[in-house]
């Protein structure tokens, strides 16, 4: 792996949001200025396809990353913001469990996304 690479995943592993390419590639400038949005479009492309990363696309036109294999969890995007908030609930993973063996299939992997505005507006 290139030093530039591992720039990119280091910045990855400590986002705490799901960013896109572009905001991942003003990180990684400034870790090292050298490093091209070429390079890390390549690098995300390649992470995505070795299943690193997760891509999501949240209606908002970009695609946007985060590490793969954390624990299962869920997302709420508020259309105002654009803020993602990763939850889990137990009853939403039994119903859709049920769901599934109601129609005759055991589930093996899903993706929720929510899209709300807040209450308070």
């Amino acid at each position: 792996m290139t030093e530039q690479r591992r720039v990119v995943a280091r910045v990855l592993s400590q986002a705490s949001d799901h960013p896109d390419v572009e905001e991942l590639h003003r990180r990684c400038v400034a870790v090292d200025p050298h490093i091209s949005i070429a390079t890390v479009y390549r690098t995300v492309r390649l992470f995505e396809d070795l299943g690193v990363l997760t891509r999501h696309e949240f209606r908002d036109g970009r695609s946007r990353y985060e590490e793969a294999g954390e624990t299962h969890h869920d997302h709420l995007i508020d259309m105002k913001t654009g803020k993602v908030i990763e939850f889990v609930d137990q009853e939403i993973e039994a119903l859709q469990r049920a769901v599934a063996e109601r129609l005759g299939y055991r589930l093996v992997d899903h993706r929720l996304e929510l899209y709300g505005v807040p209450t308070d507006d």
